[in-house]
């Protein structure tokens, strides 16, 4: 099964699904220092090494794009992502580790790799930054001695509304408290380096 028909079949619907705006929860702005703010976010986070999200991933590399659902099971350094499209019942998933990743469903069979974000590229032609979007995702910085420095704007509500690294842009909005902690999480992100564009919609943290 070909990953980038799984990506393309159902995609204006999809893309249309991923532009509707979900329903928002008003947060009152951030008092105090937006930087320390998100300084404590940031450590909040490193004490929750195991979460896990479903939502709508709109993917596009310059001509080729497509959209799916897509849940992601984080276990400290392991993950599982999963992308399906419902209309086809097609669906691949990516497993692993900072050293070693597994990507499966494509024709051929499995096909394993040292680095998530190059087999995704050799396999699909896909730029997905799977490391570094992991922490991307939480809206917090990935680790500068792999992915670089970091430079952060926040918006008028104290939030962080953009992450520059690794030569990626990633722009923030919607951000919701997660229900029983006092962490917030953002729920809509693009992602976009070049011509490559991840557009994400979190239906639901966990």
């Amino acid at each position: 099964m070909s990953l980038r028909l799984l990506a393309t079949v159902a995609c204006a619907a999809l893309l249309a699904a991923c532009a509707t705006q979900a329903s928002r929860t008003m947060l009152p702005a951030i008092a105090g220092d937006p930087q320390q703010h998100q300084q404590q976010r940031e450590v909040a986070l490193a004490g929750l090494p195991s979460w896990s999200l479903a939502g709508r991933i709109a993917l596009a590399n310059g001509r080729d794009g497509g959209s799916g659902r897509i849940e992601w099971t984080q276990d400290g350094p392991a993950y599982q992502v999963a992308l399906s499209a419902p209309v086809t019942r097609q669906s691949w998933r990516l497993s692993g580790t900072p050293d070693r990743a597994r990507l499966e469903g494509l024709e051929g069979g499995p096909r394993e790799g040292s680095d998530a974000a190059v087999l995704l590229r050799e396999a699909t032609r896909w730029e997905i930054p799977v490391e570094a979007l992991a922490s991307w995702v939480r809206g917090e910085h990935a680790d500068e001695g792999r992915f670089g420095a970091v430079e952060q704007q926040f918006g008028e509500d104290g939030r962080l509304s953009q992450l520059i690294q690794g030569g990626w842009r990633i722009d923030y909005s919607d951000w919701r408290p997660v229900t029983g902690t006092a962490i917030e999480l953002p729920h809509r992100l693009n992602a976009v380096r070049a011509e490559a564009k991840v557009r994400l919609i979190v239906d639901q943290w966990q």
